[in-house]
């Protein structure tokens, strides 16, 4: 059997990282140059996997022996290789690469499909809602990768040489890939009747738990096939932003790149858009029902408003108590609600209840912290509120359970407060780098969930082990614990990563330029 694209995608994540730490090592200037270390770290990783030769069909011929474009066989009698600029073999591996991955993935699905969803004893078992559900839209979302990849297919078998894909990437996201935000939207339902069912349908669990046993599945969960969606339409994104790397520069196919990239981008934004939808609404409902209000009451619910962090902090007693008491009687407990908006104070009461004393805009909120206070004043800091509920200025002198703690709420109390390290965005020469050698999964608002082989600029860090990082390909930020990713110490790395990085979003940095004349004018 050939891969299954949970195993292709992991093999060459791995790869990547492997081929990153080794660059990373390379301290000798004379042993590489950034143009010629990383164009080639997607090569082995990008291409582990590929199943096809041009001339036979991918959607037949999943069990391919050939890894690499250069190593098909009509590859190597052409003699082509032997015309081909290196960095063209290159492009061609990026490109050939993402051929063979929807290959891949297409198998996983109709496995999904052929193998669970259309499983007689599992289609008694589930009534036809909780099948809905749990499968969605799956099949339409298979017909297009069918589609898709006879696309692909086809212009592969035009020439030897391949000519481009991105232009085939830009017409089927433009055109077929709503879908994708149809399944990934309701997710959120999905994850929830699974896990309903395997409570409560002991049959349910016992059958798939026989399919899973199968050997077709080599090993893999249920749950890893549903997800398979979401996972390609994020990968599909970074496999056009491998090609942009290595297209020439302000060529028709930079340009197909970049168009291809941006509806890509679109509708990973609109996919994540309508995973956190779902859950939002649940979650700002559920605290709507927790608050009291001791001060005038706040509207709490709305489509525009979203938790961002929530937790305890210890206030200490009284507004101008002296910064040189030493006693723990200082500080009392209170409860904070922080949403994209606005901030809400509390103090818990019996019955899980909070009592609201005061509000204000998110806005308005200043934090400072306080240095070298003594043990008693670790981890503390002011916040401020310009005007708060009562329409005045106000303070709290408020202490976090650890540094990491205090440092996550003063960012997410006030964003653009500067922290340790400049944003890459910012343009900045060199800037602490990381790669993730771990997946890891938020486990609050605040923190950001992490792929094997991202990469993210280093903006704060803690003596505790926290890091508050942006993610290059898609400058998303948050929290995550430093033990999930390795520091990249080359210099040349990092500057190499960051301007393949200002190429891609280019055309973003092109759209706000206009954008911004426009408002001007």
């Amino acid at each position: 059997l050939g891969p299954l694209y949970q195993e292709y995608r992991d093999k060459s994540t791995r790869q990547e990282i492997e081929t990153r730490r080794l660059q990373d090592s390379q301290t000798d200037p004379e042993e590489s140059s950034p143009s010629e270390e990383t164009p080639s770290e997607a090569e082995p990783t990008s291409t582990t996997e590929s199943k096809a030769p041009p001339q036979i069909s991918l959607l037949r011929n999943s069990n391919s022996r050939f890894n690499l474009w250069q190593d098909l066989p009509e590859i190597r009698s052409s003699g082509v290789l032997s015309i081909l600029q290196p960095d063209e073999i290159k492009l061609q591996e990026a490109m050939f690469e993402l051929v063979t991955s929807e290959a891949s993935y297409y198998k996983s699905l109709n496995l999904l499909v052929s193998h669970f969803m259309e499983n007689e004893r599992l289609k008694k078992i589930l009534h036809q809602s909780e099948a809905h559900i749990l499968f969605s839209n799956v099949l339409d979302v298979m017909a297009v990768s069918e589609r898709f990849l006879l696309d692909l297919e086809q212009r592969v078998e035009e020439n030897i040489v391949i000519s481009d894909v991105c232009d085939i990437v830009y017409q089927h996201t433009v055109n077929h890939f709503s879908v994708y935000i149809t399944y990934v939207s309701n997710q959120t339902y999905q994850e929830r009747a699974y896990k309903q069912l395997l409570q409560d349908k002991p049959a349910f669990r016992e059958v798939i738990s026989q399919l899973e046993l199968d050997p077709k599945c080599k090993g893999l969960s249920f749950s890893s096939f549903l997800i398979l969606p979401f996972q390609r339409i994020t990968r599909l994104k970074l496999l056009v932003q491998n090609i942009l790397k290595k297209v020439e520069e302000k060529s028709d196919r930079e340009t197909t790149a970049l168009d291809a990239h941006k509806e890509l981008e679109t509708v990973v934004k609109a996919c994540n858009e309508g995973v956190r939808k779902m859950s939002r609404t649940e979650q700002m409902i559920s605290i709507q029902k927790k608050l009291e209000f001791k001060i005038k009451s706040v509207p709490i619910i709305s489509h525009s408003r979203w938790l961002l962090k929530q937790g305890e902090l210890q206030q200490m007693n009284g507004p101008k108590t002296s910064r040189t008491l030493r006693t723990k009687k200082l500080f009392r407990e209170i409860y904070l609600f922080l949403f994209n908006d606005l901030l809400v104070i509390c103090r818990q009461i019996p019955g899980d209840k909070y009592q609201v004393f005061d509000s204000a805009p998110r806005g308005l909120l200043r934090v400072e912290e306080l240095e070298d206070q003594g043990q008693s004043l670790a981890n503390v800091f002011i916040l401020r509120l310009l005007e708060n509920a009562d329409d005045r200025e106000a303070s709290y002198m408020l202490k976090a359970s650890s540094q990491s703690e205090m440092k996550r709420w003063m960012i997410s109390l006030a964003p653009n407060r500067r922290t340790k390290f400049v944003s890459f965005t910012s343009r900045l020469v060199d800037c602490p780098q990381i790669q993730c050698v771990h997946p890891y999964v938020a486990q609050q608002p605040d923190e950001l969930s992490l792929e094997l082989a991202d990469v993210l600029n280093i903006l704060d860090k803690t003596d505790d082990g926290w890091i508050f990082g942006e993610r290059l390909h898609d400058q998303e930020r948050g929290w995550f614990p430093s033990s999930m990713g390795e520091e990249i110490l080359n210099p040349k790395i990092r500057a190499q990563n960051l301007k393949e990085c200002f190429r891609v979003h280019k055309s973003d940095d092109s759209q706000r330029k206009k954008l911004g004349s426009r408002n001007r004018q």
